[in-house]
């Protein structure tokens, strides 16, 4: 049996490997500022295996740096020791739904989800803080122990997540701001499918450094727009000098040329632009100009009409097609010479071949196309019986859109800063319209509220309870809308905690009779087995939103994830974490055969059933994967 490593993994390890594997000449070891052997790549080989130039830190290139940079990237690569925990009494159908509420620190939960969602997220939005000066970030540990922490913090939850209101007389203030969201955009690349695109909201504070991060993440070959969002529609005269009605939604492509826009959906005015004078039996279908310029010689050359006329490509330019694929096309009636066959030739595209079903979209969205802050504002608070508890909240058209262009109705799309869930009610509101089957995953660190506001006052402690509370509702409001519509309208709630392990690394002296007892159980004493179960699913890379089922063996309570619905075996995952775990039970649990067995290292009745474990799987199930905790 494996012993489960309990911990995200350390990208840079695994960076590092994947160059010792292309270059294992380059490897090699040197001496580090402490004295210690440490690994290392020799620079001058490497220049040599890839035939270009290394740069150094002294040479001048053109670069996008800040001060913390480096350190930003290594928070991203580094390993955390941290778990997601199952909430039930907060969740909506728990056992049934696919979507997910996560709750904690972005970053740390990015981290956590990885593995088990690497390249598995077909569309993210997010909103982070703007930087204007006034907005919370949270604060990542470059510079300060925790206890200064939280005496520099003005916000932070029960579990020590820090939010610091970042002021423009900060003389740090665009590095706290890169130094934060700088490593939540490197994981959330990792993330994205091969074909997945982020969108990204933000003002004019930090557009264009943003841009820069983007360029630098995704690439800049991989930058797809800069849409304006039209959030205001009337001036504010109070403005020294001018009135800001808009904000940019940056969108980026994991890969470009596999990314694909499906368009905005038609509209009746669009479709009917399409005819069928000809009764063509392939449907209604437009027509388009076959000449381009500047001109292609040899797609110069006359077409004689139906009608006995001569035509030759306008002047200073040629036919789009060849001779060949014109005649060819001619030939499969696409070709229209106008009602009277006596009109310059265009090419019939028929609207049933349209790989695009929609019409594709424009760089500026308009308020009355997808609404505007204000009635964002105003519609939330209806939701709440005409409270108002969040600020700046983005309309629902706006991310329904989104989700219209880039994700197909059977994907996952995850939004890390979660603020008031407007994500997770788009997502439901499009499923319930058009069938799909779209999962969401919500990510917001619990932020308290102020105790001045009316969302405090009405019992709202932190923005996560605004959060859930709103998609609660939503889904109530839409299922009212659609009472024909299937859609999803539940979520788990997890949340971000400390391991379920303990820590066991104690220095010799600290060793004594009453602390070899505690170490007995390796497992914290507040945690359930529902705990241990999502932080195995997690280091198996098991989806978070996966069917769980319970069941008892011999008195025992087992776990069975994914079951196959063909067979009562071939699930991903069987667990028990019960105490005193017999051969009946391993034999019975071998017997459905799943992908991995979990148990606990200290869950055998005896060393009888330590003895007969392997015998046993070998015997019933050779394939399965066997890991203790």
């Amino acid at each position: 049996m494996d012993k489960m490593k309990m911990q995200t993994k350390n990208i840079a390890d695994e960076n590092y490997e994947k160059l010792a594997k292309l270059f294992p000449n380059a490897v090699t070891e040197t001496i580090d500022e402490n004295g210690q052997v440490v690994r290392a790549i020799d620079k001058d080989v490497l220049m040599q295996e890839i035939n270009t130039t290394v740069v150094d830190d002294k040479d001048q290139r053109y670069q996008f740096t800040w001060p913390d940079k480096n350190k930003s990237i290594i928070m991203a690569n580094s390993p955390i020791n941290k778990t997601l925990r199952p909430c039930r009494e907060e969740s909506v159908d728990f056992d049934n739904t696919e979507n997910l509420y996560i709750e904690g620190d972005n970053l740390e939960v990015l981290k956590l989800l990885r593995e088990t969602y690497l390249g598995q997220i077909k569309m993210i939005y997010i909103d982070p803080p703007y930087n204007t000066g006034n907005d919370f970030v949270y604060e990542d540990d470059f510079k300060q122990t925790t206890e200064n922490y939280m005496d520099s913090s003005g916000q932070y939850d029960e579990e020590g997540n820090r939010l610091v209101k970042n002021l423009d007389s900060n003389g740090r203030f665009h590095t706290d701001w890169l130094n934060m969201i700088y490593p939540r955009l490197k994981i959330s690349k990792d993330l994205l499918t091969d074909d997945g695109v982020i969108f990204i909201s933000i003002d004019d504070h930090e557009q264009e450094n943003l841009k820069k991060c983007c360029d630098e993440v995704f690439g800049m070959n991989n930058f797809i727009a800069q849409v304006v969002w039209e959030r205001a529609f009337s001036p504010v005269n109070l403005m020294k000098h001018f009135s800001p009605s808009h904000d940019y939604i940056l969108c980026y492509a994991k890969n470009i040329e596999e990314a694909f826009c499906n368009g905005i959906a038609r509209s009746d005015e669009t479709n009917s632009r399409y005819a069928n004078p000809d009764n063509d039996p392939r449907g209604v279908w437009s027509s388009s100009d076959i000449s381009v310029g500047p001109p292609v010689l040899e797609n110069i050359y006359p077409i004689t009409t139906p009608s006995g006329r001569v035509v030759e490509p306008p002047a200073g330019r040629s036919w789009r097609l060849s001779q060949k694929a014109f005649y060819e096309r001619l030939q499969d009636n696409r070709i229209w010479f106008g009602a009277d066959g006596n009109g310059v030739p265009r090419i019939k595209r028929f609207l049933s071949e349209l790989r695009k079903t929609g019409v594709t979209p424009m760089t500026i969205w308009k308020h009355t196309e997808v609404d505007h802050s204000q009635g964002a504002t105003q519609k939330l608070a209806k939701l709440f019986d005409g409270k108002k508890y969040f600020d700046y909240p983005k309309s629902v058209p706006l991310i329904e859109r989104c989700l219209q262009l880039y994700t197909d109705e059977n994907c996952f799309v995850l939004d890390f800063f979660s603020g008031s869930a407007t994500t997770a009610h788009a997502v439901m509101k499009l499923n319930a319209e058009d069938g799909g089957n779209r999962k969401f995953i919500m990510v917001q660190l619990p932020e308290k509220t102020d105790e001045k506001s009316e969302a405090f006052k009405a019992g709202y402690k932190n923005i996560c309870e605004i959060g859930k509370e709103r998609i609660r509702r939503a889904s109530k409001k839409i299922a009212e809308e659609n009472p024909d519509a299937k859609f999803d309208g539940g979520f788990r709630v997890l949340k971000c905690d400390s391991s379920n392990m303990k820590d066991v690394f104690y220095y010799p002296d600290e060793y004594n009779e009453p602390l070899f007892s505690s170490l007995v159980n390796n497992i914290k004493d507040d945690r359930t087995p529902e705990d241990l179960l999502f932080q195995t699913m997690l280091d198996l890379g098991i989806l978070l939103s996966s069917k769980i089922e319970e069941t008892t063996i011999a008195g025992k309570r087992v776990f069975t994830v994914n079951k196959s619905d063909d067979f009562d075996s071939n699930a991903d995952l069987i667990a028990c974490f019960d105490d005193n775990v017999t051969d009946e039970v391993i034999t019975e649990i071998a017997k459905k055969q799943p992908t991995y067995f979990v148990m606990r290292d200290s869950s055998m009745a005896d060393d009888s059933v330590a003895t007969n474990f392997e015998q046993i799987f070998s015997t019933y199930s050779p394939i399965t994967t066997r890991k203790v905790l």
